[in-house]
Order: C-alpha cells, then structure tokens, then sequence
C-alpha cells in the first residue's frame, strides 16, 4: 500500500474504533492511550454492574450537580483510564448478546477488538479470535492475560509483581519483599500492548492483514529484567533489595535537607570530584572514595557522612549547586508539586462532566499526540455504564427496551 498511505495511518488514529472487552487497569490504559490518538474506544460492560473500578474509590461525581449526594458507579478509582470512550452494556452469555456484538465488529466496523478476559471464557463468550476473525478478516484482536492464552490462571497486579521478582527487588536491604508504589506490571503490559498494536496496524496497513495478539502480563514484566535475569542466570549472580540505594554506583540515594528530601545520584568519578569541591562537602575528597569502587564498598558510611553535611543546607542551595556542576538531583516531590511542574502542568489532559460541570485531569502522555493537541488536551468525561446503548444498538436498529427485558442490555 506503500509509505504514504502508512505515513496516513499512523499519524492520527481517528478513523479507527476499538471495541473493547475491559475491565480493571491493563487494558483500559491500554486503549486511553488509542483514545489519545483519536481512535474511538467502545467500551463493552457486563450488565448490570459493568467493570468493577466503577464501585472501587471513593464517590467524587455530584449526583444532579449539586447536594451530598454522589453517583454510582463513576467511583473516582475507574475515572482515570476511561477519559474520551463510549460506554454499552450487553450480556455475551447469552446468544442475543453474542449475536449484536458479531453485528457491531461486522457493522460498525471494528478495527480493534480487545479483551482482558480470562481465556477459558473467550469461546464461551463468541470472542475468540478464529470466531471474530470470521465475521472481519483483516481484525487486529487483543488478548492481555495473567500468564498468556494456554494458562487459565487468575492474577493481580501484586500476584505479578510477586511472580515476576519485582518484590525481591523492592524494599530495604533484609527486609521484607514490597510492593511497587503503582501497579506497574498492569501498567507496562498495557503499554507492551499498544506498542504491538501499533506494529499490527502498520502491518495491516501494508498487507491488508488482521493479526492476532497475545500479551502475557508475566512475559511484559519480565522483559523488563534484563540486567537482574542476566546476573542471575548467566553468573549466578543475585540481585538484592537495596532500599534507596543503587547496587552498582554510589553515593546514589536520598539525603535529607534543612527542609526536604532529595534524591542524589553520582553516576561517574567526574561527579564525584566535582561533587567534593563544592563549599561544605571538601571532607569528602578522601583517596578511598576518588573511584567508584572504592564509594560501593564503604556505601553506607559514605552515605551517612554525606547525609550529615546535606541536612545542613537549604533544598534549594543543594539542587542549585549540585546542578552547577552537572550532578543529577531532584527534590523528592510529592504528587502536588508534580502536578504543578510547568513541563507537566503545561500539557495535563482534561475532561469536564456536562452533567455536573466537574472537571478532572490527568497526566499527559509521554509525547502529545496530534488528536490531543488539536483538541487542545481536551477529552470526553468517563462514560456512565451503558450511556452509548441508544446511540450504538440505535445504529442497529435495536429495540432497546426488548433487549432490556431480555436481559441482553
């Protein structure tokens, strides 16, 4: 189909729709991040409760505008991932609901199918793939599971982060195993996915060609292990919880100051020099410390000698004079400063509530996609559960109330 027409593709995504199958964080994450392309995402909810994030955090949406009461099922932990989608509910257990969704792939049509679903449930359902790839040859489907599509097996984030070694890694020296403060395995799989939907669709845009995705949370978690698998498989070598502190370079962990904390990272002995000439830290410059070597075998009383003289300064004399020489720094933020660093302020994604007039926000991505910016960082509040049933099944020419009391919608 040649470069151009790829070249069209791939710039913006607004002629393609997604209908997705989702629930909890992976895959909503992963298709927010096609809604900020300008794909259109149809989310598709069991009735009557729909996803389980809607009843998860607390309840922030006015109910009516006004008053203390509060709307269900748009709990605050669901809100988040769902910015700029459609919501409709239908029932795949029974053979009406499977029938419209094979109508809605076929008829909308749908480019994306997507689904977190367990895989024992994808025939039961009619959303495998050699059933949906029937009704629409050239579907990209998207499967995201615990373990990959020949285990069954149920799993969380924490269930992950365990399997995958993260919690061997996390926490202090001796300590217990801990969790990651996010739930990154969610997270970077749903970020695994859209990369691998965004090489389907170029393919596709060459070939004419659906595919097939299969994206095990383990597998993306692991992937990530590159430096720990390879010293413990290679050199039997294990890597251990360490807290703050880096295993290979020193001194690299968080300082107190007169008035904060910061995170302070000397990554060659350039830095370090440099590091021991500034006013306050020439007791530093000991001929045991000149090599990094020296620093990572006497790291915790270097790191206590260094503390005492950081909680003798201001933050901001510290971050001034440890930037002057080139030594990365950072203040250790809490989540109000982030949001009010110009390079993230500046480009925060918003969606207002017609209803209530409620407006949220969210971090931008990591590089603002034409769709955003045109629409001025701009997106559709979450959906209400089942708010696009008249629109979509109106499509269809659906009789919603029979639906309704079928127990399809």
């Amino acid at each position: 189909m040649g470069v151009q027409k790829v070249s069209e593709v791939m710039t913006s995504l607004n002629h393609l729709t997604i209908l997705s199958i989702e629930q909890a964080t992976t895959l909503p994450f992963m298709t927010l991040r096609l809604v900020q392309d300008g794909a259109r995402v149809i989310r598709v909810e069991a009735p009557p409760r729909g996803d389980p994030n809607r009843w998860v955090g607390p309840r922030v949406l006015p109910e009516g505008g006004q008053g203390t009461e509060f709307e269900e099922g748009m709990n605050a932990y669901f809100l988040p991932n769902n910015l700029g989608k459609e919501s409709i509910t239908l029932n795949l257990r029974t053979a009406t609901g499977q029938t419209l969704l094979h109508r809605l792939i076929n008829e909308l049509p749908v480019d994306i199918f997507a689904t977190n679903q367990r895989p024992r449930a994808y025939e039961k359902l009619g959303i495998d793939y050699s059933t949906l790839r029937a009704i629409k040859q050239d579907l990209i489907w998207v499967g995201i599971t615990g373990f990959g599509p020949r285990s069954d097996e149920a799993a969380y984030d924490p269930i992950l982060q365990a399997r995958a070694g993260f919690m061997d890694l996390t926490g202090e020296a001796g300590g217990s195993p801990l969790l990651f403060g996010l739930p990154m395995v969610d997270l970077g799989a749903g970020e695994h996915a859209y990369g691998q939907v965004m090489k389907a669709l170029y393919q596709r845009a060459e070939t004419g060609k659906g595919a097939r995705l299969d994206i095990s949370m383990l597998q993306s978690a692991v992937s990530w292990m590159n430096s720990p698998v390879m010293l413990a498989h290679s050199f039997d070598i294990r890597s251990t919880r360490h807290g703050n502190t880096h295993l290979f370079f020193a001194p690299a962990s968080v300082f107190p100051t007169q008035d904060a904390h910061v995170y302070l990272a000397v990554g060659n002995d350039r830095q370090w020099e440099a590091m021991t000439g500034l006013p306050g830290f020439e007791t530093l410059a000991q001929e045991g410390y000149t090599r990094n070597a020296g620093r990572i075998a006497a790291v915790e009383v270097l790191n206590q000698q260094l503390a005492s003289i950081t909680r003798s300064q201001s933050t901001d004399d510290l971050l001034t004079a440890c930037k002057a020489i080139g030594v990365p720094v950072s203040r250790v933020h809490h989540l109000g400063e982030v949001c009010d660093d110009p390079l993230i302020a500046e480009n925060m994604v918003r969606a207002i509530d017609e209803r209530t007039g409620l407006q949220i926000v969210i971090p931008p991505p990591p590089l603002m996609p034409e769709f955003l910016h045109s629409q001025d960082r701009v997106l559709t509040f979450p959906p209400r559960l089942g708010e696009h049933n008249p629109t979509i099944f109106g499509e269809l020419g659906c009789d919603l109330a029979a639906l309704k009391a079928e127990g399809v919608l």
